[in-house]
């Protein structure tokens, strides 16, 4: 039973899938292979010993390859000569490859990562931008959620679903492959690498993945805060996550119109160097605005003329109630209503138990406060204690549609669940 009278929690529930792989780079390498370069001997060995083979041996090994792995993957032959191409500066110089070497060389220098085996958690929410089949009423959305696998190395992914005109939930069921783009373009700079992504067109929306693909991000892509950003003229998704090298972390921002092409932006500034940045909806007074946690417990707002820069904030909350003595953070970006600007936050208790709360902004001065919530609108139910970090409900977006909040939300950094939450009851709850 929900605490709370005006929460309803769906009987609906993603959880992580090791039957789910991606083909990734396979680095021969000194431990640990993700953090050092390719060893240029041993990729030679393996090429001679590809070499080695008579023309009959190869093409039996290619094909047997292909019997074990081609129904897991899409354009799996393209991935292997792909995977050639890219180890070209690994080879000897002198090497020249029959096509079926180079698929087979292409084949040795891959694996399969089990993207979601350990968890999958941490979502947000946004309307689909292809409302075409959304029932009468209702609504078709996107959640994106991080996935983690092994060595703990998160991803971003993603599942559509839709709103009935009564508010009931449905999540559309997941492809079984699953893909990562394309790098369709990098562009260097002196704060990190710029990066355009494009997924093919013909594959569900279940089956994208967004893996690392920087240096920023080569231990994660963590927590994307999805929102359909107003630029007055068009309509763009944006969201910003963490990006952590496996020393350090910043943020970093992800742009869409359609979730099949990308981009990857670093952002600047030394609110950036923080976790767990917010976009609002659209620019206040002809500005962007942004909740940040500059100090590691409070909520301070930013504000910039520039998208990729963030300079500075303004304290505006502080912990205030038992369950957040430790710290707050945002829960997402802010939801604009006729009332003010609803900003869901999460709040850390006694043993680090994470609940969710809200508070009500101003609209037209978000620095204000309106109202907060004393008592937490989610808090771990028994059933939702265990995982793999225990005592934890976690979101990262939700959505208004009508009356009502759809809050989709993590339990113990292992699956995802959803809630819809009634705005009037809610507000009504809260207090100045």
């Amino acid at each position: 039973m929900s605490q709370i009278t005006f929460l309803n929690r769906q009987a609906l529930y993603l959880r992580p899938d090791p039957a789910r792989v991606v083909v990734r780079p396979f680095k021969p390498a000194t431990e640990p292979r993700t953090l050092n370069p390719t060893d240029k001997s041993r990729a030679n060995h393996i090429v001679d010993r590809v070499l080695a083979l008579d023309p009959e041996a190869a093409a039996g090994q290619l094909a047997e390859v292909l019997t074990n792995f081609e129904g897991r993957h899409r354009r799996l032959l393209k991935r292997f000569e792909a995977r050639a191409d890219d180890m070209a500066d690994a080879f000897a110089t002198d090497i020249r490859f029959t096509e079926t070497q180079r698929r087979l060389i292409g084949a040795y220098f891959l694996l399969e990562y089990a993207f979601e085996a350990a968890a999958l958690f941490n979502p947000s929410i946004v309307p689909h931008p292809d409302q075409s089949g959304a029932p009468a009423g209702g609504r078709r959305f996107i959640l994106s959620l991080r996935a983690v696998g092994e060595g703990h190395i998160s991803s971003l992914t993603f599942r559509s679903g839709t709103i009935a005109a009564d508010g009931s939930l449905a999540i559309d069921p997941s492809a079984r492959l699953a893909s990562v783009p394309g790098v369709e373009r990098r562009t260097p700079g002196p704060h990190g690498d710029e990066v355009e992504l494009v997924f093919a067109p013909d594959e569900d929306i279940s089956e994208r993945v967004i893996f690392p693909v920087t240096e920023s991000q080569a231990h994660g892509i963590e927590d994307a805060r999805f929102v359909e950003f107003d630029e007055g003229d068009r309509k763009i998704f944006r969201a910003t996550y963490t990006a952590y090298s496996g020393q350090a972390i910043r943020s970093e921002m992800l742009e869409t119109t359609d979730f099949v092409s990308f981009r990857m932006v670093p952002l600047q500034g030394d609110a950036a160097g923080n976790k767990g940045m917010a976009l609002f909806p659209r620019r206040i007074d002809g500005r962007y605005a942004m909740i940040g946690r500059q100090d590691n417990e409070s909520l301070y707002l930013i504000r910039s003329d520039d998208l990729h820069v963030w300079n500075g904030g303004e304290l505006i909350l502080k912990p205030r109630f038992p369950w957040e003595f430790v710290q707050i953070g945002n829960c997402g970006s802010p939801i604009e209503l006729d009332e003010g600007w609803l900003l869901l936050t999460h709040g850390v208790g006694p043993v680090r138990r994470y609940s969710i709360g809200a508070v009500l902004l101003d609209k037209d001065d978000p620095s204000r406060i309106l109202a907060r919530s004393r008592e937490p609108l989610v808090r771990p139910e028994p059933s939702e204690r265990e995982g793999y970090v225990p005592n934890v409900v976690y979101t990262c977006g939700a959505m208004r549609h009508g009356g009502q909040i759809i809050l989709p939300y993590a339990v113990s950094d292992t699956f995802s669940t959803l809630a819809t939450i009634e705005i009037a009851a809610l507000l009504r709850a809260m207090e100045g």
